[in-house]
C-alpha cells in the first residue's frame, strides 16, 4: 500500500459552503490554518452532484422532499468547484470528491481531484462504482449503514480494480450517540480486509473527542468530520465542527496516535532497559573457577544486582549451552562469559522470529512439520541471506511454506528436477526471474519452471506457499560459486519440530 491515506484528515465540506464560493474559500482557509497549525496532512471534501439529472425532472423545485431544497439551493457550477479545487491545492492540502451520479465522476476527471470517495448510500450503487472504478483514482469508501456482506462485495469489487483503497467504519446517525459507534466493529474490518486501508469517518456531536481517540487506538490511518465556518447568518448542524473545535478533534487524535506509538512495533529505551536490568539477578561464581575450566549450575549462584555486560541468569539458563571460564574468578565475583557455541541461541531466535511471522500473518502450519533453516552465509548472516522452509508434504508432490524476515535476500538459484509455483499469502515479495524483477502482493502466485534462474527478497517480511514436483535436496543450483561448492548440510539445518 502506498501512503497517501496514512494519517489524512478529512474536512468535509459538504453543502457547508450554502452554494457560495466565497464562503466555500473561507472554509478552506479555516482548514488550511487547523492543518498548518499542528502539522498534519489535510485534505477538503467537496460533494458533486449533477442535478439536471440526479433528480427526477417531477421532483425539481419540489419543497415537500427532503433534502432536494438544500441540493438546489447550495448548487455550484463546474467553474465555481474549479475555484475551490485549485484553493484546497494551494493552501497546501490535498482534493478530496464524493461523487454522486456518473456525470460528477467525470467531474472528478476533470477537476483533477487526487482522491474519490464513495458516500455511505452509493455503497451499493453498481453503476455508479464501476464509473468510479474507470478513473483510476484511489478510492476511500464509507460503510455507514452496510451489512458485513455488503462491505465484502464493496471491498472485492473495487480492491481489483482501483489503484489503492480505503473503507472507513461509518455510522450513519446524526449526531451518533457513543453507545451506537460499534467500534469494535473496526478489528473485524482490519483482520477481514488485511491489505486495504481502514479508517473512520464520524458524525458524533463536534465538541466530543473521545470516539476519535478510540477510533485511533483501533488502527484507524485516516479520520473524517464534517466542517464548516459559522457566521451571523450561517449556522452549523449538529454534527459539523467549526474551526476551533476541529484543532481539539487533532488535538486529541494525535494525542492518541503519541500513546499508540509509531506502527505496530515496540522500540525499548536505553532507559527501559536499565531500569529492567538493575532488577535482574547476575550470575556469580560459588566457589572459585579457574580459567579453562567448564561452568555448570552448581558452580554458580544468581543475585542481584547485574552489572553491565555480567552474564544474566536468564541468559545462563535459557539456553543449556556450554560456557568455559575465559579467566580466574575468584568466589562472589561476577560472571562475564559468552557462550562457546551460539548457533543454538541464534537458531532458536531465528525459529521464534519465524513462528512470530505466521501469528502476524494468522497461519498456523501445525506441529508435525519438517523444519530447514537455509544459511547460506552463516548463521551470523542469515537475517540478510536466507530463509525457513516449513515442508508439509514431500511425495511426488510438495507442498511448502517459506518464511523470510524483513530484509533478508534468498540468493538466486535453479532447478532442474523440480517445477515450482509460488503463491504469496501474507507480506511483499520481489522475484528475479531470469533478470526480470516481478513485484508480488498477497494472492499472487508465480510459476517457475525448470532450469529458470530465480532468487527472492522482502522489504518488510513474507510468508508464501511453494507448491511444486518432489524436492531433491541435491537439486538447488546456485549461481554465486562459493554456496554452489558448499556442501548442502553446510548451508542448512535441519529441525524436526519447532
Amino acid at each position: 500500500m502506498s501512503d497517501i491515506f496514512q494519517d489524512l484528515f478529512i474536512f468535509e465540506m459538504a453543502n457547508n459552503h450554502q452554494g457560495s464560493v466565497d464562503h466555500g474559500l473561507k472554509i478552506i482557509d479555516a482548514a488550511a490554518k487547523v492543518a498548518r497549525k499542528h502539522r498534519i496532512r489535510a485534505s477538503v471534501k467537496l460533494q458533486f452532484r449533477e442535478l439536471e439529472t440526479f433528480i427526477h425532472p417531477e421532483y425539481q423545485g419540489r419543497e415537500d422532499v427532503k433534502h432536494i431544497p438544500r441540493f438546489e439551493s447550495t448548487a455550484l457550477d463546474k467553474r465555481q468547484f474549479r475555484r475551490l479545487v485549485e484553493a484546497t491545492r494551494e493552501a497546501g492540502m490535498m482534493a478530496v470528491a464524493t461523487p454522486f451520479d456518473e456525470a460528477s465522476v467525470q467531474t472528478c476527471q476533470a477537476l483533477g481531484v487526487e482522491i474519490i470517495k464513495v458516500a455511505s448510500c452509493s455503497a451499493t450503487d453498481w453503476p455508479l462504482l464501476e464509473a468510479i472504478a474507470d478513473t483510476n483514482k484511489p478510492v476511500i469508501a464509507s460503510t455507514g449503514g452496510l451489512s458485513i456482506y455488503q462491505i465484502d462485495n464493496l471491498v472485492t469489487f473495487l480492491s481489483k480494480r482501483v489503484p489503492e483503497l480505503a473503507v472507513m467504519h461509518c455510522v450513519s446517525l446524526y449526531p451518533t450517540p457513543n453507545d451506537q459507534h460499534t467500534m469494535n466493529f473496526m478489528d473485524k474490518m482490519m483482520r477481514r480486509y488485511p491489505y486495504v486501508t481502514v479508517g473512520y469517518s464520524g458524525h458524533e456531536a463536534p465538541d466530543n473527542t473521545d470516539v476519535v481517540q478510540v477510533a485511533v487506538a483501533k488502527g484507524a490511518k485516516l479520520l473524517e468530520r464534517h466542517f464548516g465556518v459559522p457566521t451571523e447568518e450561517i449556522k452549523l448542524n449538529a454534527y459539523s465542527m467549526g474551526p476551533d473545535q476541529a484543532s481539539g478533534w487533532v488535538e486529541a487524535a494525535q494525542r492518541a496516535r503519541a500513546i499508540c506509538g509509531d506502527g505496530a512495533e515496540r522500540h525499548v529505551s536505553q532507559a527501559e532497559f536499565d531500569s529492567l536490568r538493575q532488577l535482574q539477578r547476575g550470575v556469580f561464581a560459588r566457589h572459585r573457577i579457574a580459567r579453562g575450566e567448564e561452568i555448570g549450575r552448581e558452580d554458580v549462584f544468581f543475585a542481584m544486582p547485574c552489572v553491565d555486560d555480567q552474564l544474566t541468569s536468564g541468559e545462563f539458563g535459557q539456553y543449556r549451552t556450554r560456557y568455559v571460564a575465559s579467566r580466574d574468578y575468584e568466589a562472589n565475583e561476577a560472571l562475564f562469559e559468552h557462550p562457546q557455541d551460539d548457533s543454538l541461541r541464534q537458531l532458536r531466535g531465528i525459529l521464534h522470529d519465524a513462528k512470530g511471522q505466521l501469528y502476524e500473518a494468522g497461519l498456523v502450519l501445525g506441529n508435525n512439520v519438517n523444519i530447514e533453516v537455509s544459511h547460506h552465509y552463516g548463521l551470523e548472516r542469515f537475517r540478510e541471506f536466507g530463509c525457513v522452509l516449513v515442508s508439509l508434504v514431500n511425495r511426488e508432490y510438495c507442498n511448502k511454506f517459506l518464511i523470510m524476515l524483513p530484509g533478508q535476500r534468498h540468493p538466486r538459484h535453479k532447478h532442474e528436477i523440480k517445477e515450482e509455483t509460488f503463491h504469496l499469502l501474507w507480506g511483499d515479495l520481489e522475484v528475479d526471474l531470469n533478470g526480470k524483477a516481478i513485484t508480488m502482493k498477497p494472492g499472487d502466485h508465480l510459476l517457475v519452471e525448470r532450469g529458470h534462474m530465480h532468487g527472492f527478497l522482502t522489504r518488510k517480511g513474507c510468508v508464501f506457499a511453494e507448491i511444486s514436483t518432489r524436492a531433491t535436496r541435491s537439486d538447488s543450483h546456485y549461481e554465486d560459486p562459493a554456496i554452489a561448492a558448499m556442501d548442502p548440510m553446510v548451508r542448512k539445518t535441519i529441525i524436526d519440530r519447532w
